[in-house]
């Protein structure tokens, strides 16, 4: 786990689900977690749950309540069972266990399947107006952040991407994504910023649960399709979609939205795909890993989509 992830003691976690739950743990089924310790219980009557620890925020009561709206509107996750409560100097909140489901398997159908469950989402989710903020959005979202550097800093390292060395070409992509994104103007819609193949479990090809609703934010709808164009994978949860399946995860979401993306939505799409993946490609390299997020070429290839004059990178 992430050092940045809270500890959980045992003893102030039995009190916690005493006073929330309605009783005590009595078996620990796991422990997770990378920016919040995630604790899977079976209770003292039975039930079993999952508790999330992470330092206090606003934006973690909206996501909650963005979850609960969900899951009422017949979405396939978890049911919250309390809202943002205290835990010590952090907060914790507490959903139904949903267990089972494996990853999709990679085939042919892949990006439809992955695409289709995007758009319900975003069709079922509420208007950002009748839910609290969704601010601040996490890092490898936040193209449009109000720091002075290119990069957000991260939740999780204590590292300035702005002021590590690393290759220049991906500072010079960041640039140009960021830049194309800020034209323009755009009504923002709530969806899911971290579509990885491992927050999604399916039973065969139908959707059993998406996990990960501190993921939720506030954009425009371009925006968050390309993210997830961009992050979901057919192969492997850590290996992210290459351009190809970025083009057919594009295409079905148009289709199962009922309307294509304009010229504009379509190049912003890509251009919030290549910021997100450059963001992570520095990152990899600020903490002395391997860059496996984005290369050159392909780098390349995504911003020509953009409407962006690669040529020079």
């Amino acid at each position: 786990m992430s050092p940045r992830v809270p500890a959980v003691d045992s003893a102030r976690l039995t009190q916690w689900c005493v006073e929330h739950l309605g009783s005590p743990p009595k078996q620990e089924i796991f422990r997770s977690g990378h920016l919040s310790a995630v604790v899977g219980l079976r209770l003292a009557d039975d039930r079993e749950v999952v508790v999330k620890v992470r330092p206090g925020s606003p934006r973690v009561a909206a996501c909650v309540e963005v979850q609960r709206r969900l899951r009422d509107a017949g979405y396939p996750c978890p049911t919250p069972l309390t809202g943002a409560v205290p835990f010590g100097e952090h907060v914790a909140t507490a959903e139904a266990h949903v267990p089972g489901g494996a990853p999709l398997p990679a085939t042919d159908d892949a990006p439809r399947l992955f695409a289709e469950a995007f758009a319900r989402l975003i069709a079922l989710a509420p208007e950002p107006a009748e839910v609290p903020t969704l601010a601040p959005v996490p890092s490898w979202a936040d193209w449009n952040h109000t720091g002075h550097g290119l990069w957000p800093p991260p939740e999780d390292a204590e590292v300035d991407l702005d002021e590590a060395p690393g290759p220049e070409w991906i500072d010079d992509v960041g640039r140009r994504a960021r830049d194309r994104l800020r034209t323009g103007r755009w009504e923002p819609v709530i969806g899911h910023c971290d579509w990885l193949a491992g927050n999604l479990r399916w039973d065969g090809d139908t959707l059993l649960v998406v996990h990960d609703w501190d993921s939720m934010i506030a954009e425009s709808e371009a925006v968050l399709v390309g993210f997830a164009a961009a992050l979901y994978s057919t192969v492997d949860p850590d290996v992210p979609a290459t351009v190809e399946d970025t083009e057919r995860f594009l295409a079905a979401y148009c289709r199962a939205r009922g309307r294509p993306f304009s010229a504009d939505e379509r190049e912003r799409s890509w251009a919030a795909g290549v910021w997100t993946r450059a963001y992570d490609a520095r990152y990899q390299h600020a903490i002395g890993g391997p860059i496996t997020s984005l290369s050159e070429p392909e780098a390349r290839e995504r911003l020509r989509r953009t409407g962006t004059d690669a040529g020079t990178l």
